[in-house]
């Protein structure tokens, strides 16, 4: 009986001795300053505005961000494009690879080198297809592609050829600059079409892109090229650190062969060339088929990685 007292006792006093610390644990807690969200940050990072505090231009033409309304679609760009940070790597890492063959093209057609960002705005740098079936880095329609000289059918399509495709881009590129007067409106043109650039700049009244009121993909265009070019020209102010050994290396260590006849199969030909069918269309991705029927016996330049 008496064990049992004891033990009730024990049971006892060790409840309020519990109940004690509770109590003067709860009044410690509430007398420590309570932690600010910023200190429970699940994600813990740096997001800060871009100053837009320096002249921006593209293609040698002044854009007026002392206009609140262009420093404002301007802002919104940099921000988009600053903090969309998987696209831009992406971009950033095939600049490497496609932006020495563009840049040379577009210099041996005067245009000038910012549509090489143009070119960033459409694809990102990738054989994009668009819901509305424009292919290729410059993102060619079908009929336009065909307009600048593009072999484009079930088995050739030249909108994926980079070199034979920045050429057609700069000849659609010069003959909008000759039709609008300045490289923005051209770029503006090559995003909506130039019927419909044309329409609108004639009921508005206005000749310049910077004062139209376009369509939300429009009116945003050229900003995105601004925004691309400014981000890819400095990526470290940007807090983008990719290394020049991690960019995509320029596919230039292949052999050229030219065929002027059909070819049963593309798998048979990679192997007779000592590559394989995947290589085959890596380094020629405007051959779409399997094969090559090649009626007119037109020459064909196949390049064969070694």
């Amino acid at each position: 009986m008496l064990r049992s007292i004891s033990a009730y006792v024990i049971i006892i006093a060790a409840f309020l001795s519990l109940t004690l610390f509770s109590s003067s644990t709860d009044e410690e807690k509430a007398r420590q300053p309570r932690q600010s969200l910023s200190d429970k940050a699940i994600l813990p990072q740096t997001i800060k505005s871009i100053p837009i505090d320096k002249a921006f231009s593209f293609a040698g033409e002044k854009v007026p961000v002392d206009n609140f309304d262009v420093y404002e679609r301007l802002d919104r760009e940099l921000l988009r494009n600053a903090y969309y940070h998987s696209s831009t790597v992406m971009s950033l890492k095939r600049s490497k690879r496609f932006f020495p063959v563009i840049e040379n093209i577009l210099a041996e057609n005067g245009v000038p080198e910012d549509f090489k960002f143009l070119a960033v705005a459409e694809s990102d740098l990738s054989n994009a297809v668009s819901p509305a079936g424009a292919k290729g880095v410059w993102q060619f329609l079908k009929n336009t592609g065909k307009a600048f000289d593009l072999e484009i059918n079930h088995e050739v399509d030249e909108r994926y050829h980079l070199e034979q495709s920045t050429q057609a881009a700069c000849n659609y590129l010069k003959q909008l600059k000759n039709k609008f007067g300045s490289w923005t409106l051209a770029a503006a043109a090559y995003n909506m079409g130039e019927t419909k650039l044309k329409r609108e700049m004639n009921v508005q009244r206005m000749d310049n892109y910077f004062d139209l009121n376009l369509n939300q993909e429009t009116s945003r265009y050229v900003f995105r090229i601004l925004a691309l070019k400014e981000i890819m020209s400095n990526p470290k102010d940007y807090g983008f650190m990719i290394e020049e050994n991690e960019k995509y290396a320029v596919l230039d260590n292949f052999k050229t062969i030219d065929i002027s006849e059909g070819v049963a199969n593309w798998g048979d030909f990679a192997k007779e060339h000592g590559t394989t069918y995947r290589m085959l269309k890596v380094y020629n991705p405007w051959l779409i088929s399997s094969s090559l029927t090649n009626k007119s016996k037109k020459t064909y330049k196949i390049r064969i990685p070694i």
